[in-house]
């Protein structure tokens, strides 16, 4: 059975912000102590390091849900299906809806079940549910629509993945700067002429790994102790990233029968330029070669991390040739391939 990406779609919100709008926060250490840089150094070195030049937040009016229905309409319409047809929604997220001013992200109902409210859909075999599962949360959706389809519980599935990040970060923190909004979507179906999953790979890492991404304070000492934010030990998270995610995608390429000459582009999540490079390089030197120059789509410079929404964002644009240089054709292999919080972490070798 071929099971195939038959539509995506993807919403980027209309609020732009750029690096010089940071000039003016007060950046702090984890202890609340001041940089001897100024904010000007830091934004350079944290350009220089991420690629990450502006970023997308969401309107005060629209929720991650809001921003998933508007990509899953999309995707629904590129794949010319009757949306009563689907039998999951699976909603990939990791805070819920964070409205804008509140510190309490909300799940109850599901964002799943209010992306199906949104698009009135009316069969109640239509099953609606979340994943939390990081970063990776869109693939590993994916991952599981493609189980659901191959043992026969399913025909048509929704994947969605997106979130807020611009709701739960510390404005004295800055790794703030990396954080976005934003969402992606696919309808993935039994259905040869449009492609096929080849191969996936999952795993977990939490002896030791766990927290590397975590809740906590805000860096200023002074701030209120009952709200927090989104925190991450951002060296650690580099050579974890650069250690396990090569071998991972190897593992899963190795499985699918596909040579690595074969492979015409690899959709990494956009977390951090540098460390996407460097987990591209490290890949093909498994196999003594050297990374293609336009193997590696990247959007991160405008659109900033959003989290479990950049795969699904980045291959829509890229299908639709919205993203200069870099194009699909059928047959073309592609890698999908993600990392975040858990420590979690997975990969999937599709043919267009």
């Amino acid at each position: 059975m071929k099971i195939g990406i038959t539509g995506t779609g993807s919403y980027l919100p209309e609020i732009v912000t750029k690096n010089e709008d940071f000039l003016e926060h007060r950046f702090l250490g984890s202890d609340g102590s001041q940089f001897e840089h100024s904010n000007a150094t830091i934004i350079e070195k944290f350009q220089a390091i991420t690629g990450i030049a502006e970023r997308r937040y969401a309107s005060p009016e629209l929720k991650t849900s809001d921003l998933g229905f508007l990509a899953a309409e999309k995707a629904i319409k590129d794949a010319g299906i009757d949306k009563e047809a689907l039998d999951y929604i699976i909603f990939a997220h990791n805070f819920g809806d964070v409205e804008k001013g509140k510190i309490q992200g909300d799940t109850l109902p599901s964002l799943a079940t209010r992306v199906k409210h949104l698009l009135k859909i009316k069969n109640t075999s239509c099953v609606a549910y979340d994943i939390l599962f990081g970063c990776p949360g869109w693939i590993e959706a994916l991952i599981q629509a493609k189980a659901y389809i191959q043992c026969g519980m399913a025909k048509k599935c929704l994947v969605i993945g997106g979130e807020t990040l611009s709701r739960v970060i510390d404005p004295h923190d800055r790794d703030s700067m990396i954080y976005a909004d934003g969402a992606g979507a696919c309808i993935l179906e039994a259905d040869g002429m449009y492609g096929e999953i080849l191969n996936h790979a999952s795993q977990t890492h939490a002896n030791g790994e766990a927290y590397y991404l975590y809740f906590d304070t805000t860096n200023d000492q002074d701030g209120c102790s009952d709200t927090r934010y989104i925190k991450m030990n951002g060296r650690k998270i580099y050579e974890f990233a650069c250690t396990h995610v090569p071998k991972a995608m190897a593992e899963c390429l190795d499985k699918s029968s596909v040579g690595i000459d074969e492979v015409k582009k690899v959709f990494i999540h956009q977390a951090n330029e540098k460390m996407d490079e460097a987990i591209i390089k490290r890949f093909y030197r498994i196999y003594g070669k050297q990374a293609p120059a336009t193997v590696m789509p990247m959007i991160i410079q405008e659109m900033g991390n959003n989290s479990v929404a950049t795969v699904p964002i980045l291959f829509d644009r890229v299908r639709k040739g919205k993203v200069d240089n870099h194009g699909l054709k059928k047959g073309d292999v592609v890698i999908f391939a993600s990392v975040g919080a858990g420590m979690n972490i997975n990969a999937v070798v599709y043919r267009i």
